[in-house]
């Protein structure tokens, strides 16, 4: 009994979505038009909104809104429904086109086609002979079957309110529907203040803030995406209509108007709004050169549509991603029909919406929504722990090429390595795992000590020649290139390989800087070393820690930094760390550092900082 309990709340997210689904199949009824209507709530406001800065009232703004909407409505079905008879009456006068190009499209018959096609006729027709009958064993002719009487079924007309209700019913269930939309439209854009209000108080105060968002959210997301598709969708019919003008196809105005409603539907609906002029221009023309315009004209505008202008209008702002608009499509298109396939993308924002602000929901938002499941950080390590150094690899070299390397190190191997050592230290990652993932980052560092040399040649020559115009001594130069820097920088890593790595990048970075770094290894015996260096009261050293336990191996060698170097600034490297960073130096107590960073830019930062003070105070000298 304990468990059931236990897995009760992990069960109660699908039971709920059970039920959502069950009532959302069994009332469409009410609320197919109750979601058309809120639809076109979302498409109505911003016109609404419009009238209301014009010194409107709520009620007179939302009355002329519909006016103009059905208006606008009736005159496209009214031209759509005249251009359709004409449509209608014209097609006798291609039949004789139609059937010569019925026939074109026929094999010859001395083709190999055509011999093959007509063989296997006669192997159809032998079959379909011998087992009417076949030959009798007197050696008579065969018996050819009875020909079949003709036998027709005739109905009782029926009369009366019967048959009224037969032919008025196909008419008056779309009126019903199309007008119960329209009074739930009215009453929601007069009432939309209160049904928020009331919407909110049933959630509760506690929710409040997470609803709010909620509303703004989903109301922001669907009524961008209705106004910018009405506008597509409108230049689209706009522009197909009018290739198919120049063509020649008849009635390109009532072509054009169905590509743009019928481009509501995803993926299908402008392939089936190209289909009809396609049929039509077979019928009309004798040749194929109008066909196969018509489908480069789909085509063109097509690719210009779904890869240019809609993601650069509202592609980024639904939220879906294209698998899940597919999949969604579907679902609500078996569960409500010609109204779940248009309305698919509002009701999905809202399902997406309810994902990112509920909880329990959280798992709607990941299926469905457009943003990345895994973030870069994760994405690296879950490719390294996967032993597969080459996707690792190409993730950080597209993360390059619209990232900084500072940031590359910061954002992606820094969080990685930290969630090695915390695996590591959990005993998740195991010793084999752990080796590839050390060596995979350590050979991606040095594959990018040559990244972006060509700039940082340039930067080091400029700062050079500014220094040695000020009139000071030469500064020592490096195999490569002079140093522009005044100061030693000595890199310690605190205590394991994950430490020694980091140091290693921040190293990279001050000498791309222009400094003159010394990067030890882990466990160094960096006494013995500093006894070969005789000490400068410039000298910056700069330990590099990662949680989970960087305080207390970075206080340690902090300490013995301060006994061997007292003069020396210390910049002690928790990466990562998001806490309050002057509270973080209090904790090291009487061995403090001089400065305690949580990215290597702010490392780099701060030596950038001291290396300016002491060239300024030389230059004074």
């Amino acid at each position: 009994m304990s468990r059931s309990r236990q897995d009760w709340p992990s069960l109660t997210p699908l039971v709920i979505l059970t039920v959502v689904v069950l009532i959302l199949y069994f009332a469409r009824a009410i609320l197919i038009p109750l979601a058309l209507a809120l639809t076109l709530n979302f498409l109505l406001t911003p016109l609404v909104m419009f009238f209301q800065k014009l010194h409107m009232r709520r009620v007179p703004a939302v009355a002329l809104a519909v006016l103009i909407s059905v208006a606008g409505l009736a005159g496209v079905g009214w031209v759509v429904a005249r251009q359709l008879l004409q449509v209608a009456n014209d097609l006798p006068k291609y039949r004789l086109n139609i059937h010569n190009k019925i026939e074109a499209l026929h094999y010859p018959p001395e083709s190999a086609l055509g011999r093959a096609t007509e063989s296997v006729k006669e192997i159809g027709s032998e079959l379909s002979d011998s087992g009417n009958g076949g030959e009798l064993l007197s050696g008579k002719e065969a018996a050819r079957p009875a020909a079949p009487v003709p036998v027709q079924v005739v109905t009782t007309p029926t009369g009366g309110l019967p048959y009224l209700r037969e032919v008025v019913a196909p008419v008056l269930m779309p009126l019903a529907t199309a007008f119960m939309v329209l009074i739930f439209t009215v009453f929601i854009l007069i009432k939309q203040e209160d049904l928020r209000d009331r919407f909110l108080r049933l959630a509760g105060v506690a929710q409040l803030h997470a609803m709010t968002l909620a509303l703004d959210d989903a109301g922001r997301r669907i009524s961008r995406y209705l106004v910018m598709q009405f506008l597509v969708n409108a230049g689209y019919g706009i522009c197909f209509g009018t290739g198919l003008f120049l063509i020649g196809v008849p009635n390109a105005t009532l072509w054009g108007v169905i590509a743009g409603l019928l481009r509501i539907v995803p993926y299908v609906g402008a392939l089936t709004a190209t289909a009809f002029p396609f049929a039509l221009a077979l019928a009309v023309f004798n040749g194929w050169g109008p066909p196969v315009l018509i489908f480069l004209l789909f085509a063109f505008l097509e690719l210009i549509t779904s890869n240019l202008v809609e993601p650069l209008l509202y592609g980024a702002h639904t939220g879906i991603s294209s698998l899940a608009l597919l999949v969604t499509t579907v679902f609500w298109t078996t569960l409500w029909g010609w109204a779940g396939l248009v309305l698919a993308v509002p009701l999905t924002v809202c399902v997406i919406v309810l994902g990112r602000y509920v909880p329990r929901m959280s798992f709607l938002h990941v299926l469905l929504g457009d943003e990345s499941a895994l973030s870069v950080e994760i994405q690296f390590y879950q490719r390294l722990i996967a032993l597969d150094q080459e996707d690792a690899r190409l993730i950080a070299n597209t993360f390059l090429k619209t990232h900084p390397l500072v940031s590359l190190y910061d954002t992606v191997l820094v969080p990685a390595l930290t969630l090695a050592e915390q695996d590591r230290h959990r005993g998740a990652l195991d010793e084999m795992r752990e080796s590839f993932l050390f060596l995979s980052v350590s050979e991606i560092i040095s594959e990018l000590t040559v990244y972006g040399t060509e700039d940082a040649v340039a930067k080091r020559k400029k700062l050079r020649s500014l220094w040695t115009s000020s009139g000071a001594r030469e500064l020592p130069s490096s195999p490569t290139e002079p140093a522009v820097s005044g100061i030693r920088i000595f890199c310690f890593p605190a205590s394991d390989q994950a430490d020694e790595i980091t140091s290693s990048m921040l190293a990279q970075l001050l000498e791309r800087a222009g400094h003159g770094v010394l990067s030890l290894p882990v466990g160094s015996p960096f006494e013995e070393i500093l006894t070969h260096l005789p000490p400068e009261p410039d000298d910056v050293v700069c330990i590099s820690a990662l949680p989970p336990f960087a305080f207390a191996q970075s206080h340690a060698l902090c300490q013995r930094v301060r006994m061997q170097l007292p003069q020396a600034k210390i910049v002690a490297g928790i990466w990562g760390y998001t806490g309050d960073l002057d509270k973080a130096k209090e904790r090291f107590g009487s061995a403090q550092p001089d400065r305690v960073v949580a990215s290597l830019a702010e490392a780099v930062e701060q030596i950038n900082e001291w290396n300016k003070a002491k060239l300024a105070s030389e230059v004074v000298r």
